[in-house]
């Protein structure tokens, strides 16, 4: 056997050339032995798939599987839809073993798609169920691995739409989901395995008259009559179990959920000896809340680790296979551009969702996995934010990156006590990345995060620029007014929009600091970051100046803006203080930077603000 660098220097190619090759199942007998790939010795170089000219072909919709837009059943994905193979998560975990695991991703990233792979895969069944995997490449790496097919009983719950606004429908929801698992395995009461006292409990949760106390008892309760019925111990699945405790949060029945997830999950994952594996899916690791308090044998998989990578979302060469099928190896770039730029370990990964649907709806590039749920973490966090971040948040949409510390174990109402764990729910729940990490010695990773790709850049202008602004979207014919105003030094025009702003959109009591003005006015103008990189509170000359718009290209001048601000200016005070704002411009020459740059046309504005007056004076 050969490992990547040996088959690299073979066939001259390079080492994340052959990686990208054993993922995608193009050697056969390849085999990932840790996280090194080894290589037959008499393996065969395939065939380069990668794109070799912009040719674009498309083909006939008849001439090609259809993609499973928002299909979450294994079975049928794989039968009757183009299904990219995951089933070497199986390998992975058979080969660690480790007792429950956690994976958090962000949604839409295969998550339910995968947990019912496995159920599939492990689950007794009446039916032969080896036939879904035959041609899959778990079935490839031997008997050791064969040999756990459809051999345990599974508890499969998924709690992916339990959303609702009480805890009294939530409660209900998972009753009827509860009662749905129990009715999947109704044969256990058959016979004499199970005492009457248990059969009387499952029948009340077979029928509806359960209490909250049973309901919290569900999976121990049904995962010991598994074992007496069948012999063997199940494996329990929860499929995106924080999603009711989000909806907890929002929705103001937090305590409540908490109460019940803590009595549910430490029944069955928590010394437990009715139980062979356990998985988890989610955005977070809810670890504050004691949900798994003294759950030692629980394995973690963020995000930021290396284990399992490759298998929530679509690995480059995934992708490019996925494009060479349908004939649209020419769209390869636009839809990187778009869809991929996240990193899962150290695997570059593209939002599986996005892609299907770029693909599925005839190559049109948007935001279609930003508008698959209403950003309600967007919401939540951005109600937090204090001016440094939203100087930082303003920063990652000019494509900067930006330093953070990351908290895998961060919970909604930790927002409150720090509001800096922003930017470890946006990495998280997919709204981030993180090219540069490091591991600090509490467990929090300090990083370099950034926008991952031009869909997540709409979603920050239609969203975070709003939420900032603390005044709903910012119409179109206002961004206009200010971009034709600084286009052409019209300070008249440009006062003019932004105190028409002010009073239509903010109150009175929202006023009253620098920082809310200063907010605003970037606000106002991060929309026309195509022509100008933006800049806020940086050193130039003897001082800082507040914002700064450095043209992205020479037909465009560049723009200085000092902001001030007093409570009780009547107009001719304000005026002073605009001027008093014109001056410290120059006399601290804030425009050194710009001149180093290059840059001959500088535009200046001094912008005074008190309550909802403004007044702009120009050089």
């Amino acid at each position: 056997m050969k490992n990547c660098k040996e088959m690299a220097a073979r066939w001259n190619v390079t080492e994340r050339t052959i990686s990208a090759f054993c993922k995608a199942g193009k050697i056969p007998g390849a085999v990932k032995i840790g996280k090194s790939w080894q290589i037959p010795d008499d393996a065969q170089k395939p065939a380069d798939g990668r794109v070799q000219s912009g040719k674009y072909i498309k083909r006939t919709s008849n001439e090609y599987k259809p993609l499973p837009i928002g299909i979450s059943d294994y079975i049928r994905a794989q039968a009757e839809y183009y299904y990219v193979d995951k089933t070497m998560m199986i390998k992975e975990f058979l080969d660690q073993k480790p007792l429950v695991s956690l994976f958090t991703r962000p949604r839409r990233f295969g998550k339910t798609l995968n947990m019912d792979m496995l159920r599939v895969f492990f689950e007794i069944s009446d039916e032969d169920t080896c036939r879904f995997f035959t041609d899959k490449k778990i079935w490839k790496c031997g008997e050791s691995y064969r040999s756990h097919q459809g051999k345990y009983p599974v508890i499969f719950l998924t709690f992916k739409d339990v959303k609702f606004t009480s805890w009294e429908a939530t409660r209900d929801k998972i009753r009827s989901l509860l009662q749905e698992e129990y009715g999947r395995h109704e044969n256990i009461l058959s016979g004499d395995r199970l005492a009457e006292y248990e059969k009387e409990y499952f029948i009340r949760i077979l029928d509806g008259t359960a209490s909250e106390v049973d309901l919290s008892s569900a999976l121990e309760k049904l995962s010991k009559m598994l074992t007496e019925y069948y012999g063997t111990a199940p494996i329990i699945i929860i499929d995106e179990y924080d999603t009711p405790i989000q909806e907890g949060y929002s929705q103001n029945f937090y305590q409540e959920i908490i109460g019940f997830m803590r009595n549910f999950f430490s029944g069955a994952f928590k010394d437990n000896r009715y139980l062979s594996y356990g998985f988890l899916t989610g955005i977070l690791r809810i670890a504050q809340e004691s949900i798994f308090s003294g759950l030692n044998n629980l394995t973690v998989n963020s995000v930021l680790d290396e284990e399992y990578d490759e298998y929530f979302g679509f690995t480059d060469a995934e992708v490019r296979e996925m494009l060479q099928y349908y004939g649209a190896l020419g769209k390869y770039q636009e839809l990187k551009e778009w869809y991929d730029g996240y990193l899962f370990g150290k695997e570059e990964i593209y939002n599986p969702w996005s892609v299907i649907n770029y693909i599925a709806k005839g190559y049109i590039p948007q935001a279609y996995w930003v508008n698959t749920g209403k950003n309600e973490i967007l919401e939540d966090v951005l109600k937090n934010a204090t001016d440094d971040i939203t100087e930082r948040l303003y920063a990652l949409l000019q494509g900067e990156r930006v330093v953070a510390k990351i908290d895998q174990n961060v919970v909604y109402r930790s927002l409150s006590e720090d509001p800096a764990n922003i930017y470890s729910l946006l990495l998280v729940a997919g709204y981030l990345k993180a090219p540069g990490k490091e591991l600090q010695a509490d467990g929090s990773w300090l990083c370099e995060v950034s926008i991952p790709n031009r869909e997540i850049a709409a979603v920050y202008k239609s969203e975070i620029l709003s939420h900032l602004l603390q005044v709903g979207a910012i119409t179109r014919t206002t961004a206009n007014k200010i971009a034709e105003s600084l286009y052409s030094n019209d300070s008249d025009r440009m006062q003019k929009a932004i105190a028409e702003y002010l009073d239509r959109s903010i109150s009175f009591y929202d006023t009253g600091a620098e920082g809310f003005y200063h907010g605003l006015v970037l606000g106002l103008i991060a929309l026309m970051d195509n022509q100008y990189r933006i800049k806020s509170n940086r050193e130039s000359g003897d001082g800082r100046y507040d914002i700064s718009l450095i043209p992205r290209t020479e037909k465009h001048p560049g723009i200085l803006m000092e902001l001030k601000w007093k409570n009780g200016l009547d107009e001719k005070m304000l005026e002073r203080l605009a001027e008093e704002a014109l001056h410290q411009m120059k006399n601290k020459r804030y425009d050194t930077e710009m001149r180093e740059e290059g840059i001959g046309k500088i535009l200046k504005f001094g912008i005074a603000f008190s309550g909802k007056k403004v007044k702009i004076m120009t050089e």
